[in-house]
C-alpha cells in the first residue's frame, strides 16, 4: 500500500515526498553522479544510526493506518531546510499543548481504491463508500482542532495544526453524490440514484407483483388438484416456478419444466402463464444492473478526476497524524523541544556554543529502561504492604535511571572537528550515535529526551562511518571498506554536514593511519559544518594545539572501579586505559608486566604520573563545579518560588483589601445591631421592674443595669496600651507573633533571631524577614481582648445580660411573694385531649391573659408524655414565666406556672 501519493504529482510542497529525507538543495549542488551516492549514503547512515528503530517507537503512537505504516517503514518525513524542521516542531508544541486526543476514526487509506478508479476499474459500493466516510472524517477533523481551539483559548498555539487542514479542498461534493446514490449502512444503491433506476425498479416491482400472484394461484389449483403435498413457489435458473409431482404434469399443460429434484420426483415447471412475465422480469433485471453499473461508473470517474485532492487530503491527515503521535512520544520520554541555531551563529561571542545539549539521553536505550521501570511499576503494585512496596520502589527507581547515563555536548561556535578519545567501552561511540540522532529526530519534528533547551546548527546531511557492531547488526568493516566510504562522504559532505566517524584511520599501520587521518581531519575542518570522530590515536590530540578549530574530549574512566562511567569530559584527552582492562578482564600478570614495560620503553617516564595528576585533577573540577552548580540551580528554584509566592498573593491587592474591609464593616454593623438590641433590652427589663420594685430598691437595681451597660460598652473599647519603646520581644522559634509590617497579623517563627535582630517568620505561603522592633507577643494585656472574635465578645454580652435578669429574678423571689397556689376553675387550663400545636396556643394565650405574681395550673394529664414535654419547653422559653413546679403527688399530671 502507497503512501503520500500527492507528494509526486501535485505541483504544491507537501512535507512527505519521497525525497523529504535529503536536503532541498541536494540535487540542485550536487552533479548527477554524485545525487545518487549521496542519497546512498544517507540512507545507510539512517540504519547505521538506527533510525528506523526510532521511527518504531514512534509508530506506537499514531493514530491512522498511514501514519503506521509510515513510522514502521522509516518513511518520518525530515525537514528540508531549517524553516521546515521548526514548522514541524511547532506542530509537535501545538500538539503537546492540546491534552484531550484526536478522533481519527473513520479515517482510512484510500490511496489504492484511487489507484484503482484511475486505472479504469470501476469501484464498488464498499470502496465508494470508504471514500466516502473518509472525507466526511478528514473534515470533522478540522472541526475538532477548531472547536479545541476555541474552547481552550489555544488559537494562537494551534494555529500550525489548524494549518494544516484550513484551505483544504475536502470534497464535499464528491461525498455529497456518494451519499444521495448510496446507503453506506447496507452497501447498495438507492433509487433515487437516477430517475431510470427509480421507474426499472418501480417496474420491476409491479410486474414481479403479478408473477407471484399468478403463480401462487397455480401452486394452490396444483395443490387442490393433489399434483403436491404443499403449495410451492421457488425459482430455478433465474425464473420463477411451481413444484409438481413428476406424474401429475399434465395439470400444467404447456409448461416448461426448469428442473427436478434429487429423486426425480417432483419437477419445477414455469406455467404457460407465467412464461411472458418471466421474460418482463429478466428484461428489467438486465436494465436495473446496467443502469447502476452506470451510476458507479459515473461515482468512479469522478474519484478519479479527484485523485490529487484525496491524495493530498491524505497526506494533509497524516501530516496531522505525526505530529500528535511526536507529542505524545515526547511525553511518554519526557521530552524537550530542541531550538536550531539561526545562520550566521559564527558572530556570537568567543564563548557561545554551536552545540549546546545538557543530559541527553540515547533515546533506544532510554526505551529500555523505561520499559523496565514500567514492567516493574506492574508486579510491585500487587504488595500487599505499603513499606514493602515504598522500599522496592526506591530501589528500581535509582536502577531504571542510572542508565542511560545522560550526556552533556558541549562544542564552541568556532570548533570544527571534535576528537573523543577514551577506553573502549567506554561509550565514544554511543555518545556519537546520540549527537547523529538528536539532529535528525529535531529535523523531523520531534523532541529530544534532554534537559533545558538543547541548541545546535541544522544539518542537511548527516554522513556515518561506524564500524562498531556494539548495536548494529553487522560485522567489522575492513580497512579498505572504511577508507571507500570515508571518501564518499568527503565527496558529498557540504558546508552544512555533520559527519560522523568511528575509529577513524584504524585497521593499518598506526603511522600511517595517524597520518591519514590527520589529513582527513585537516580536509574536514574546511568543508563541513561540523564533524565528530573518535580515534585511539594521542596524536590526533595534538591538532588542537595548533588550531583552534580543533577540540578534544575524551571519556571518563574511574581507576577505582575499573569502569567507564560514560560521561564526557570535554577539552579533556582520553587515555584507552587498554592494560587496566586487560588486567580486570583477568589477563595473564606475566603478560600485563611485559606490556607495561614496553609502555615505559615507548613513552616519556613522567608522561604517566603527569596524565593520572592531570586526569585527577580534571575530576575533581569538574565534581566541585557539578556541585556549585547544584547549589546554584536550588537556590535560584527557592527564590523563583518565593517570588511567585509573593506575586500571587500581591495579586489584585486592592480588591482583596476591599473585600476585608468590606467584611469588618459588615461584622460591625452586625455587632452594633445586637448591641442595640441588647441595651433595648436591659431598658425594657429596667423598666419592667420598676414598675413592680419597691422605692428603696430603686438604686440597687438602677445600679446593677448601669453596670450590665457598661460591661457591654467596655467589651466593644480598643485596646488603649502603648508599647513602650525599646522593649521589643525576643521570638522563639515556632512561637507565634504579631508582625507589625503585615499589618498586626498572627504569623510564625520559622528560624531563630539572627545577630542583625531580625527574625525570619511565614505568613500564610509567604516568609519574610523582620526586625525584632516590629514583633510583639500576642497575649499582653488588653491586646488580648482586641484579639478576642467579635462573636466571643458578643457572647460575653448575652451571659452579662442573662446575669442581670438572673439577678433581678433572685431579687423578685425573695422579696416579691406569688399568690396562694390554689386550683380554681379561673387559674387552671386543661389540655386534655387536645393535639400539640393546640396546645401550645391555649397556653400561650392563657400565660398573656394572667396577672403579675400570678399562679397558672396546666392539666396535661399522663398519656405519652408528648404534651407534657412541650408545655415544660414553653414554659422554660416564656419571657413571663418566673418559674415551674412539676407534677408532685398532690397534683399528678398537672404543672404549675409562676407568673412574672
Amino acid at each position: 500500500m502507497k503512501l503520500c501519493h500527492s507528494l509526486v504529482t501535485l505541483s504544491v510542497s507537501p512535507p512527505y515526498s519521497s525525497l523529504s529525507r535529503h536536503p532541498k538543495s541536494l540535487s540542485s549542488e550536487l552533479p548527477s553522479h554524485r545525487v545518487n551516492v549521496a542519497e546512498s549514503l544517507h540512507s545507510e547512515t539512517l540504519k547505521i544510526l538506527e533510525w528506523p528503530s526510532v521511527c518504531t517507537q514512534l509508530a506506537a503512537f499514531t493514530s491512522t493506518s498511514m501514519g503506521l505504516a509510515a513510522a514502521q517503514t522509516a518513511r518520518i518525513p525530515l525537514g528540508k531546510c531549517p524553516d521546515d524542521s521548526r514548522r514541524l516542531l511547532a506542530q509537535t508544541s501545538a500538539a503537546v499543548d492540546i491534552s484531550q486526543p484526536l478522533d481519527f476514526s473513520g479515517i482510512e487509506d484510500v490511496s489504492a481504491i484511487v489507484e484503482t478508479s484511475v486505472a479504469g476499474e470501476m469501484l464498488s459500493t464498499r470502496e465508494l463508500c470508504s471514500v466516502q466516510r473518509t472525507l466526511r472524517a478528514i473534515r470533522a477533523l478540522l472541526e475538532q482542532l477548531e472547536d479545541i481551539s476555541a474552547q481552550n483559548d489555544l488559537s494562537k498555539r494551534c494555529s500550525p495544526l489548524l494549518k494544516i487542514l484550513r484551505n483544504c479542498n475536502f470534497l464535499t461534493e464528491l461525498e455529497r453524490k456518494i451519499g444521495f446514490c448510496i446507503d453506506c449502512n447496507f452497501s447498495v444503491i438507492l433509487d433515487r440514484a437516477s430517475e431510470e433506476l427509480e421507474i426499472i425498479r418501480l417496474e420491476r416491482k409491479g410486474n414481479m407483483e403479478n408473477l407471484e400472484s399468478t403463480l401462487k394461484q397455480v401452486s394452490a389449483r396444483i395443490f387442490q388438484a393433489g399434483g403436491i403435498d404443499r403449495p410451492l413457489v421457488t425459482k430455478r435458473r433465474s425464473r420463477m416456478c411451481v413444484a409438481i409431482r413428476a406424474n401429475r404434469r399434465s395439470l400444467l399443460p404447456g409448461g416448461v419444466v426448469l428442473d427436478t429434484s434429487s429423486s426425480g420426483a417432483t419437477y419445477f415447471m414455469e406455467p404457460r402463464e407465467a412464461i411472458e412475465l418471466n421474460n418482463q422480469e429478466v428484461r428489467l433485471m438486465n436494465s436495473e444492473r446496467l443502469e447502476e453499473q452506470a451510476i458507479m461508473s459515473l461515482l468512479t470517474a469522478e474519484t478519479a478526476q479527484s485523485e490529487r485532492q484525496i491524495k493530498y487530503l491524505l497526506d494533509r491527515v497524516l501530516e496531522v497524524d505525526l505530529a500528535f503521535a511526536r507529542a505524545a512520544h515526547a511525553r511518554w520520554m519526557n521530552g524537550v523541544c530542541p531550538n536550531f541555531i539561526a545562520e550566521g551563529y559564527e558572530n556570537l561571542e568567543n564563548n557561545a556554543l554551536s552545540v549546546d545539549i545538557d543530559g541527553i539521553k540515547h533515546p533506544l536505550l532510554l526505551e529500555s529502561s523505561l520499559r523496565k521501570f514500567s514492567d516493574f511499576n506492574k508486579s510491585s503494585s500487587s504488595l500487599s504492604s505499603d513499606q514493602e512496596s515504598g522500599i522496592t520502589n526506591s530501589r528500581i527507581v535509582s536502577g531504571a535511571f542510572s542508565f542511560p547515563v545522560p550526556v552533556d555536548i558541549k562544542i564552541g561556535h568556532e570548533v570544527k572537528v571534535v576528537v573523543i578519545s577514551g577506553p573502549n567501552t567506554g561509550g565514544k561511540t554511543a555518545s556519537m550515535k546520540t549527537l547523529g540522532l538528536a539532529s535528525l529526530m529535531s529535523k523531523a519534528g520531534m523532541y529530544l529526551p534532554a534537559e533545558n533547551n538543547p541548541r545546535f546548527p541544522w544539518f542537511d546531511l548527516v554522513l556515518a562511518d561506524i564500524g562498531d557492531h556494539q548495536s548494529l547488526e553487522q560485522s567489522l568493516s575492513t580497512f579498505s571498506g572504511h577508507i571507500s566510504r570515508i571518501n564518499k562522504i568527503l565527496d558529498v559532505a557540504s558546508e552544512n554536514s555533520l559527519v560522523l566517524l568511528d575509529e577513524i584511520g584504524s585497521g593499518t599501520d598506526p603511522s600511517e593511519g595517524v597520518a591519514l587521518s590527520a589529513s582527513i581531519l585537516q580536509y574536514l575542518k574546511d568543508r563541513v559544518k561540523l564533524a565528530v570522530v573518535t580515534t585511539h590515536y594521542a596524536d590526533l590530540t595534538c591538532l588542537k594545539e595548533k588550531d583552534a578549530r580543533f577540540e578534544n574530549a575524551a571519556m571518563e574512566f574511574s581507576l577505582e572501579s575499573l569502569q567507564p562511567t560514560y560521561r564526557i569530559l570535554w577539552g579533556s584527552m582520553g587515555e584507552s586505559n587498554a592494560l587496566t582492562i586487560a588486567e580486570s578482564i583477568g589477563f595473564d600478570r606475566k603478560i600485563i608486566e611485559r606490556a607495561k614495560s614496553w609502555v615505559k620503553k615507548l613513552t616519556p617516564e613522567k608522561m604517566p604520573k603527569l596524565n593520572s595528576v592531570l586526569y585527577q585533577s580534571l575530576v575533581e573540577e569538574r565534581d566541585r563545579l557539578e556541585t556549585q552548580e547544584k547549589r546554584v540551580v536550588s537556590l535560584h528554584s527557592d527564590v523563583m518560588k518565593i517570588y511567585h509566592e509573593i506575586l500571587n498573593e500581591a495579586e489584585d491587592l486592592d480588591g482583596r483589601e476591599a473585600a476585608l474591609k468590606a467584611k469588618e464593616t459588615q461584622q460591625i454593623q452586625q455587632e452594633l445591631e445586637v448591641v442595640k438590641t441588647e441595651i433595648d433590652a436591659i431598658v425594657e427589663e429596667f423598666g419592667n421592674q420598676l414598675r413592680t420594685t419597691s422605692r428603696d430598691q430603686f438604686n440597687s437595681l438602677l445600679k446593677e443595669s448601669e453596670s450590665t451597660i457598661a460591661s457591654i460598652v467596655e467589651a466593644l473599647q480598643p485596646s488603649n496600651d502603648v508599647e513602650v519603646e525599646g522593649s521589643f520581644h525576643t521570638p522563639q522559634l515556632g512561637e507565634q507573633v504579631l508582625v507589625k509590617g503585615l499589618g498586626s497579623k498572627l504569623a510564625t517563627v520559622v528560624e531563630a533571631p539572627a545577630d542583625d535582630n531580625t527574625v525570619l517568620v511565614q505568613y500564610g505561603k509567604i516568609r519574610v524577614r523582620a526586625n525584632t522592633s516590629s514583633i510583639k507577643a500576642p497575649s499582653d494585656g488588653k491586646d488580648a481582648m482586641s484579639l478576642v472574635p467579635l462573636s466571643r465578645r458578643k457572647g460575653w454580652r448575652t451571659k452579662n445580660l442573662k446575669n442581670l435578669r438572673s439577678l433581678s429574678e433572685t431579687r423578685k423571689d425573695e422579696e416579691i411573694p406569688f399568690g396562694p397556689a390554689v386550683q380554681t376553675s379561673k387559674n387552671t387550663i386543661d389540655l386534655r385531649g387536645m393535639r400539640v400545636g393546640e396546645a401550645t396556643h391555649h397556653v400561650s394565650m392563657a400565660i398573656n391573659e394572667r396577672g403579675s405574681n400570678s399562679v397558672l395550673f396546666i392539666i396535661h394529664g399522663m398519656g405519652t408524655g408528648v404534651l407534657k414535654e412541650r408545655v415544660i419547653q414553653l414554659l422554660r422559653d416564656h419571657p413571663r414565666i418566673a418559674k415551674f413546679e412539676q407534677e408532685s403527688p398532690m397534683n399528678y399530671g398537672c404543672t404549675i406556672a409562676y407568673i412574672k
